[in-house]
């Protein structure tokens, strides 16, 4: 037990210590799970393209199998509680994503609506996504906060997920209807039927391939003429 405790310290220490990009350049930090994480040992996740996109420095703190809701407080300073991934400063911009996990492994994408709700209220007003936000918005910051990819319609042992995603993301997206300095990026439409170039062989996650979709998606978003 005492060396999970200390390797929590040290983790939650490195993170209140990581640089802010200088004001010379675009001042940008992710928070999220897997979806904007995975591919990053290969230097091609979604952040790590979206960095070179840009030509700007972005601090990373998304991890693989984050959530907003835990029960063990470690969670919170090993980054798996999204909610405390992010790090006041003075940030251009805040690309967040999460929530999936909450509805998978939270509830099983079966009886979810409690948990639906206490991620966020059906006309986006609260919740705990919303405070998530709102704390980045205090700052000064514009949300960029990036929905999931669909299943690619071959099998995948989250299918049964689609209906509680797309009634997550239509209340993300009234969310950001009541905050001009938010903004739903989707990528819904992203995986054409059939095709499984854009998921890693778990047809979940995004293949390299994907997570370069996706950074196109944001790049759109933080920099329209971004190429």
């Amino acid at each position: 037990m005492r060396i999970w405790v200390f390797l929590a310290a040290c983790l939650a220490l490195f993170a209140c210590t990581e640089p802010v990009p200088s004001s010379g350049k675009a001042r940008i930090i992710a928070t999220g799970d897997s979806m904007l994480a995975w591919n990053a040992g290969s230097d091609r996740s979604v952040v790590s393209v979206l960095e070179r996109r840009l030509g700007a420095q972005i601090v990373d703190r998304s991890v693989v199998g984050a959530r907003y809701h835990y029960v063990l407080p470690v969670s919170g300073s090993l980054g798996l509680r999204i909610g405390s991934q992010y790090r006041s400063g003075p940030w251009d911009w805040v690309i967040m994503n999460g929530g999936g996990n909450d509805l998978w492994l939270g509830c099983g994408c079966r009886k979810c609506e409690a948990q639906l709700d206490r991620l966020i209220a059906e006309d986006g007003s609260s919740g705990t996504v919303v405070t998530a936000v709102k704390r980045a918005r205090a700052d000064g910051a514009r949300v960029a906060y990036v929905g999931y990819l669909r299943t690619p319609g071959r099998g995948s042992i989250i299918d049964h997920c689609r209906s509680w995603g797309n009634r997550f993301e239509a209340r993300l997206a009234r969310m950001a209807t009541r905050d001009a300095g938010v903004t739903f990026v989707s990528v819904a439409d992203l995986v054409p039927h059939g095709d499984l170039s854009f998921h890693d062989v778990d047809r979940i996650h995004p293949s390299p391939k994907g997570s370069a979709a996706i950074a196109a998606r944001i790049a759109a978003v933080l920099r329209p003429n971004a190429r």
